[in-house]
């Protein structure tokens, strides 16, 4: 399926007093991954909302080998596992400057009518995007 890569390098705020990342801005570099992977395709996170659809993380795995330190530039290779039905999944990898890998991942988002607060279908003009 698709995939996109962005870099992101570590900010000190983003570690710990050891200059280790922080497990929890983890996160954030998937959430980084994901958005700039949606947008490469035309899809706004801002636009789907204000059509009144929200994309909530429900379900997040992470597998951390090696520790991303300050300063370092990181990788973040983001995947579609399927095609989206109510929910749709990525696969992500974290490497480092050396091309290490740092961290596997995994999210599920599940399409949300902000109405009804209720799962409904991936809006058509994403799998349009995602066939052409």
């Amino acid at each position: 399926m698709k995939i996109d890569e962005i870099q992101i390098r570590v900010r000190y705020g983003e570690t710990d007093q050891m200059g280790v990342v922080y497990h929890g801005n983890y996160a954030l570099y998937l959430e980084m991954g994901r958005i700039e992977w949606l947008r490469k395709l035309g899809v706004s996170y801002k636009k789907m909302e204000e059509s009144g659809i929200m994309l909530p993380v429900v379900s997040m795995s992470l597998y951390f080998k090696k520790s991303a330190c300050y300063d370092d530039v990181i990788n973040v290779k983001t995947q579609l596992i399927n095609t989206p039905t109510a929910k749709i999944e990525f696969a992500y990898e974290i490497t480092n400057q050396k091309g290490e890998i740092l961290t596997k991942a995994n999210t599920v988002l599940v399409f949300v009518d902000m109405k009804t607060n209720r799962p409904v279908r991936a809006p058509k003009y994403i799998l349009d995007v995602l066939k052409g």
